[in-house]
């Protein structure tokens, strides 16, 4: 049995995390948050790898969709910024056609109007928001217990 491959997926900004307004995102940082879902895929079972990437750059995220994502089980996605207006990014998930989740550390929702809408959320298998860094976790132990 080939192991089951999550791809991890982090927009701008978010590897300030830990310093970046820790009163909205808290003082984890994402290295901190790859170590701990890396941890937890590998103890699962059947295990699973983690591939994390994370740029300031829309275009990388792009090529890392489409380098990694038709191998993987699911995508675990944090947009960032992007998510509010990334129709790249949109299309690059629907080309691959593998499940995205996408997760949000704070409450897009709760937050300034423009960050209310997400260009991503309509083609998301789902979407984990508000609940701080366990979001990514949670997004995880589904992935783990819902895909191959």
């Amino acid at each position: 049995m080939t192991q089951r491959e999550f791809l991890v997926i982090n927009g701008p900004n978010l590897n300030l995390l830990g310093t970046r307004e820790p009163g909205i995102y808290g003082s984890t940082t994402l290295a901190d948050i790859i170590a701990g879902l890396e941890a937890r895929a590998a103890d699962a079972s059947p295990p699973a790898r983690i591939v994390a990437v994370q740029s300031n750059h829309e275009g990388v995220l792009v090529d890392a969709i489409q380098e990694h994502g038709r191998r993987a089980s699911v995508i675990i996605i944090n947009p960032g910024a992007l998510s509010h207006y990334s129709i790249a990014l949109r299309d690059a998930l629907t080309a691959v056609g593998t499940p995205a989740i996408e997760v949000h550390i704070s409450n897009i929702h709760a937050r300034e109007e423009f960050r209310h809408h997400s260009v991503i959320s309509a083609i998301a298998h789902g979407q984990v928001v508000g609940l701080g860094v366990d979001g990514y976790r949670l997004a995880l132990d589904y992935c783990l217990s819902t895909f191959e």
